[in-house]
């Protein structure tokens, strides 16, 4: 997801200029057709973005041209000499740089989504330009002045409630990004800022070189064995994708890697899928990540002490629900300890499978989910093979869309003559009794210079400041197409991913606020999976099952009889799936807590050292390996932070059992407040305020240890 900033830069624009050469720039200005990508957003269905309008060439230019005007609104703001009050000083800040937010987002699109060659460069130049941009922003001395007295008169200035919580965020984050250092401190600051978007934007690209790079063929008939159809067709969708049209590939996605593992009866051939897809971005050569690592952590070290923080972790957390490491330290450890004893009983089961069908080893991690979909059949006589005959792509897609009608009473309707970013791409207009919400943009299909993985992404914010402005969000993912015709069979697993990062895009699309920087999923990193994780929980529904699971060959409903194996087994396997993203989020939090500013850090060694210390079953490694965890690395976004996805199920899980208590995931009344607590107020609220909102009363941390099946202490 994306968050929304208010940016200045002059000297950012001082140090290109002079770099490239102001004659250059100002060729450049003048020759690209900057106005489509800095206008407002225009048209029917309150407005659209212009992706027929946006050129890579006309993308810098078009950038320092947006910074360029808000650098001018800035400094009418700062320069005021009205005493500073809310209007003058904060909804002025809301209101400067719509220009350069509007070009923004197509740069994250474009460098999420279709980062070719060209769109690299582009974005390897303009990362640092845009980290000093923010820097001058928060330096802005005036700027921080006029800020500061809004916020000590917050409460005494007849400001609305949501004008007080505003006031509080924007101080907060002036204050947290360095505006009260000195001026040797800001310009040191400012290179670190520097320096990390260039490592993020390294990070990013070394990871993308591997994953459409490396694949593993697959020469023979013999290589297929036990893969399904839909699979087979996928991996020669692959191939032909690449010019060996009569041969099979894997690819370097999680779509395409992890069927493999949990379906091919070659063991030998998981073995080196396994390899690929756990070493992106550290094999040897120009595009290993581990010198990457080292200097992000010596970096974000050296920025924390700069701010007055200990360590990097500190500073995150101190800005989140969990206030301090230890807080989130000490939830990761209570449910790891109960995961990876999970996962030693689930081994011994898996291992029994093996040895009766004649296995000569003991299992490895390329082994796991191969076994452990033997152990589902054994356990709970549950085939996934089975189950995904009735997931298609396309009819889950809808049952999301009917399940938001029926708890929240939104209308989807696909919207044509549309310009999009690519052709495989759909856009639907989202209404409530008949009222425009905004729209919702899909872009299903994996591709090259497409990032791994599913996420939300928002292109426009809700807002009501100067009237209505509608949301634009997306949802994007990774599957492999099929032949013109052939239904994009789907795993439960990926169902639950596209109905998680649904539960986002609702979050933005049913935002009702009057400030952007407070709308939608600009709220605490350890609130914002929270609403998404929810809504996870009806898919499984008899609702939503009986009319959308339906077998892609013969049309009929998925049996009720094979719908309730799939929510008896909702516990199986939580072992192998919390201790894999357990040992990530525990590693993340060390090695910000170990990170210095005197020594490099070795991201491999201080993988296995961690794994040690917290007796990382062996039969699994990470679910983000250090040089693939693009959430901590490649950003600062989910940094000493990844976390927050347990934190934030602590939440859902209690959420949910609302839900059982007023018997039915659809009662009306638990619904609205759903809605009406979570959804719709944004950030205008503290995240625990909203949460108790809800539910009554604070968090039962007890609620996610029941959800998954792990003794409750």
């Amino acid at each position: 997801m994306e968050r929304r900033t208010f940016m200045t830069g002059s000297a950012a624009l001082a140090a290109l200029t002079a770099a490239t050469g102001m004659a250059e720039w100002s060729d450049a200005l003048a020759a690209a057709s900057l106005g489509p990508m800095l206008d407002d957003w225009t048209g029917p269905h309150g407005g659209y973005p212009p992706f027929n309008k946006v050129t890579v060439a006309a993308m810098k230019p078009a950038i320092l041209k947006g910074m360029d005007l808000q650098r001018a609104e800035i400094k009418a703001i700062a320069s005021s000499k009205a005493p500073p009050t809310f209007e003058n000083t904060l909804a002025a800040l809301e209101e400067s740089g719509r220009p350069l937010t509007r070009v923004s987002r197509l740069f994250n699109i474009w460098t999420s989504t279709l980062n070719d060659q060209a769109m690299q460069k582009v974005e390897a130049e303009m990362n640092p330009v845009f980290a000093a941009f923010g820097d001058e922003l928060v330096q802005n001395e005036a700027l921080f002045k006029r800020v500061k007295a809004v916020y000590d008169t917050r409460t005494s200035a007849g400001l609305t409630t949501e004008q007080q919580r505003l006031s509080d965020v924007q101080y907060t984050y002036f204050a947290r990004q360095g505006a009260a250092l000195d001026a040797a401190g800001k310009k040191r600051l400012a290179a670190i800022n520097q320096e990390l978007a260039r490592a993020f934007t390294a990070f990013s690209q070394n990871q993308l070189h591997d994953e459409e790079t490396y694949t593993i063929e697959l020469g023979s008939e013999a290589d297929l064995a036990g893969l399904s159809e839909s699979l087979i067709g996928a991996a020669r969708s692959v191939a032909t994708a690449r010019g060996k049209p009569t041969s099979w590939l894997i690819a370097n996605t999680r779509s395409s890697a992890e069927p493999f593992l949990t379906y091919s009866t070659r063991r030998d051939l998981r073995d080196k899928v396994f390899r690929m897809w756990t070493r992106r971005g550290e094999m040897d050569d120009a595009h290993n990540n581990k010198p990457v690592i080292a200097t992000i952590l010596k970096l974000r070290a050296e920025r924390a002490k700069l701010l007055g923080y200990p360590t990097h972790a500190h500073w995150i957390l101190d800005d989140n629900m969990a206030r301090t490491p230890d807080n989130a330290m000490n939830l990761m450890m209570k449910v790891w300890k109960a995961s990876i004893g999970r996962v030693r009983e689930d081994v011994a089961a898996m291992q029994k499978i093996a040895d009766q069908e004649g296995a000569t080893f003991k299992l490895e991690a390329w082994d796991y989910r191969f076994y452990a979909e033997k152990l589902r059949k054994q356990q709970y006589d549950l085939d996934n093979n089975e189950v995904k005959q009735y997931l298609q792509l396309d009819k889950i897609r809808e049952g999301m869309f009917w399940a938001a009608g029926a708890v929240y009473g939104l209308h989807f309707s696909k919207v044509e003559g549309l310009p999009f970013a690519q052709p495989d791409i759909t856009v639907y207009e989202v209404s409530r009794d008949g009222k425009r919400v905004g729209l919702w943009y899909f872009d299903p299909y994996a591709r090259d210079g497409k990032n791994s993985g599913a996420w939300m992404n928002e292109y426009r914010t809700q807002e009501r400041f100067h009237g209505e402005v509608t949301p634009i969000v997306s949802n994007n993912a990774n599957f492999v197409k099929t032949k013109p015709g052939e239904p994009v069979l789907i795993s439960w697993d990926d169902a639950v991913t596209m109905f998680h990062e649904f539960g986002h895009a609702l979050h933005g699309l049913q935002s009702n606020v009057a400030y952007p920087t407070l709308a939608g999923t600009n709220v605490k990193r350890d609130f914002v999976e929270f609403p998404s994780q929810v809504n996870e929980r009806w898919l499984p529904t008899t609702e939503v099952l009986s009319r959308f699971a339906l077998h892609h060959q013969t049309g009929k409903p998925m049996p009720a009889a094979l719908a309730d194996k799939i929510r008896k087994a909702h516990t199986f396997n939580q072992g192998f799936i919390t201790t894999e993203y357990m040992a990530s989020a525990i590693y993340d939090m060390k090695i910000h807590l170990a990170a210095s500013t005197d020594k490099d850090i070795d991201a491999g060694e201080f993988e296995r050292t961690t794994m040690a210390e917290i007796d990382m079953p062996k039969e699994i490694v990470m679910r983000h390996r250090p040089p693939a965890f693009g959430h901590i690395f490649s950003g600062d976004g989910y940094s000493a932070g990844y976390y927050v996805y347990v934190w934030a199920d602590t939440m859902s899980a209690d959420a949910v059992e609302a839900f059982t208590e007023a018997g039915s995931m659809y009662d009306r009344k638990t619904c609205d407040r759903f809605r009406d607590s979570i959804f719709r107020v944004g950030n205008t609220v503290p995240p625990d305020v909203a949460f108790r909102n809800f539910r009554g009363r604070d968090v039962d941390t007890r609620a996610l240890m029941r959800d998954r099946g792990f003794p409750v202490a």
